[in-house]
């Protein structure tokens, strides 16, 4: 924690927890005032950064992980305040004596990919502004599925070999492991890439939660190990029923949209299991982010979307609509931009250091360029077969293997038994969001 020595900023991020390479945090703070912001693309690695010059504060963060923000009035002047937690902040505010003008839906989150600035001169308040730092090319790869399926695979690969480098030589990794696309992917490439730097594949666990005896994903996740002939990798992660517990999930992220803690509910129960198992395990690597890259999602469950929505707007699923448009939020910003709590939440929670490759710009950028309106050509199926194609393309191109395909389904829903679902995940929106809510009253009355 670092107090500025006049009392308007209060910066609670912690220093130790940014995985940056090749830059100083202090150089990578420089960059956010720097002329162009794009500058910050080129970070490698995971960042929150928070930086002043006079009354300007600007502050900037990875896809993978959340910052948050929140103005406070004092007589000597606005306090800002900094965190990754909503919780955090009313904590700093109540030891100030302001947790009177504090509720949840004022804290703002840095939206994904934008510099945000916000001037700390007093009332009125000016909006913050937001200057994109990321801003990849859109469709420029041929509708080529072997090209695209290439370079993603080799953008995998490569962003995979630089993490490795960063990362002690021989410290165990595990791998949040479904048998799906995304997690055999991954597993397939850090398992190539270990090898390729003479290093050994038992470093490697590829972790299967089973909850209740196991779900679809169990077997899915020992036939994909079989044929990939790594079943020496597999460790089934046995939990109970009462190990998922969804507002436990929405205390750990902050959150109520379903899906996210349906998903953060069995994150826990996971790294739960793994965490009572070896107390000393710091290393978890998943495939969040590779549904966003490639659309992969059941359009018509949205009917705020269309195809034509899905392929023409820049990293909607990434982003959200973007910090221009009336459905942004402000309190949570967009897209995996606000779901990646998800997996950060639970994993910092119990003491894990996590590792998604498909978050990293290389990958987005990949993505981005792939001409999707060109190869759905209009049709859903069309839109949801490709994530397949360039994968398994990629995988044999790129790793020399072949990639175990299977049906599409989410974590939560193969995780456990499907008559199990409903009964654990009871209640829904409106369950969560009172929950939520009522935490933050309860500690207000404290």
């Amino acid at each position: 924690m670092r107090y500025s020595t006049v009392a308007d900023l209060l910066d609670l991020t912690r220093e130790g927890e940014r995985e940056l390479a090749g830059a100083s945090v202090a150089a990578a703070r420089r960059l956010l005032f720097a002329d162009d912001p794009c500058a910050l693309a080129e970070l490698a690695g995971s960042f929150t950064l928070v930086a002043r010059e006079g009354e300007r504060v600007r502050l900037a963060r990875s896809l993978d992980r959340p910052l948050r923000y929140f103005l406070a009035k004092q007589q000597a002047g606005p306090l800002l305040v900094v965190a990754d937690r909503i919780d955090a902040i009313r904590d700093a505010l109540a030891a100030r004596g302001l947790d009177g003008q504090f509720h949840p839906s004022y804290t703002r989150m840095v939206p994904a990919h934008h510099v945000t600035e916000i001037r700390l001169v007093g009332c009125p308040d000016p909006n913050p502004t937001h200057r994109r730092f990321f801003d990849p090319p859109r469709g420029v790869l041929p509708a080529d599925i072997d090209v695209i399926a290439r370079r993603y695979v080799e953008a995998l690969a490569a962003e995979i070999r630089a993490w490795l480098g960063r990362i002690p030589a021989r410290e165990p990794i595990g791998v949040a492991f479904s048998g799906g696309l995304d997690s055999g992917a991954v597993l397939l490439a850090l398992h190539h890439e270990l090898l390729a730097a003479g290093q050994s594949a038992a470093r490697l666990k590829a972790f299967t939660l089973a909850v209740d005896g196991g779900g679809d994903d169990l077997a899915q996740a020992r036939s994909f190990l079989r044929a990939a002939d790594l079943d020496y990798l597999h460790e089934v992660v046995e939990m109970p029923a009462d190990a998922v517990d969804p507002l436990a999930a929405v205390e750990v992220i902050e959150d109520y949209k379903p899906l996210d803690v349906e998903c953060a509910a069995m994150a826990l129960a996971l790294c739960r299991g793994i965490r009572e198992r070896d107390p000393e395990w710091r290393l978890l690597v998943d495939g969040d982010g590779g549904d966003e890259n490639l659309k992969d999602y059941p359009i018509e469950e949205n009917p705020e979307l269309t195809i034509r929505s899905v392929v023409s707007n820049r990293m909607l699923y990434q982003e959200g609509w973007g910090v221009e448009a009336i459905k942004h939020s402000l309190t949570y910003s967009g897209g995996l931009g606000r779901g990646c709590v998800r997996t950060y939440a639970p994993l910092r929670h119990f003491g894990f250091t996590g590792f998604s490759p498909f978050t990293r710009p290389a990958l987005v950028a990949v993505a981005e360029a792939i001409p999707f309106a060109a190869l759905a050509g209009g049709s859903h199926d069309a839109l949801y077969e490709l994530k397949g194609e360039v994968l398994a393309r990629g995988v044999r191109q790129v790793i020399g293997r072949e990639l175990p395909r299977f049906p599409k389904r989410r974590f939560q829903h193969g995780a456990l038994p499907a008559e199990r679902f409903d009964a654990a995940f009871a209640g829904a929106a409106q369950r969560y969001r009172g929950h939520f809510l009522a935490l933050h009253e309860a500690a207000r009355g404290a």
